[in-house]
């Protein structure tokens, strides 16, 4: 099972960072336009319609507060099994960590998923930072 972890820092404070991270069903506004078209609940589970046109059902399988941490699975798509977490960790006055581990099979999708987490993590901190539309 092939496993990726990036981190990205990000010029604000955790409390907000964190605001928008657990917003799940509006990650297209509030963490990242663009690289998610539209996005909608449906119960615990996210419909996400990515940028490029590809739509995931993600089960919502945890939003931790004391931790700060998101947790979601991907059903169907190119994907036998697929598992993310999204984490924030306060580094000290207006700085936090981002943290977006993902567990996916087959292993020959890991590149393609690894660049598309390094996408969205690059539009998430503009889009938190307020430096930019994606």
């Amino acid at each position: 099972m092939a496993s990726i972890q990036r981190d990205i820092d990000v010029d604000v404070p955790l409390r907000d960072a964190w605001d928008a991270l657990r917003d799940v069903g509006r990650i297209h506004q509030r963490l990242v336009p663009g690289f998610v078209a539209d996005c909608r609940m449906e119960g615990r589970v996210r419909v996400v319609t990515f940028g490029n046109g590809s739509v995931l059902r993600e089960p919502i399988l945890d939003i931790d507060d004391a931790r700060h941490r998101v947790a979601w699975a991907a059903v169907g798509g190119p994907f036998e099994h697929y598992n993310a977490s999204v984490q924030a960790f306060d580094l000290g006055g207006d700085r936090t960590r981002i943290r977006w581990i993902a567990d996916l099979l087959p292993d020959e999708a890991a590149s393609t998923v690894d660049g598309r987490i390094a996408e969205g993590l690059s539009v998430m901190k503009r889009t938190l930072e307020g430096t930019g539309e994606s």
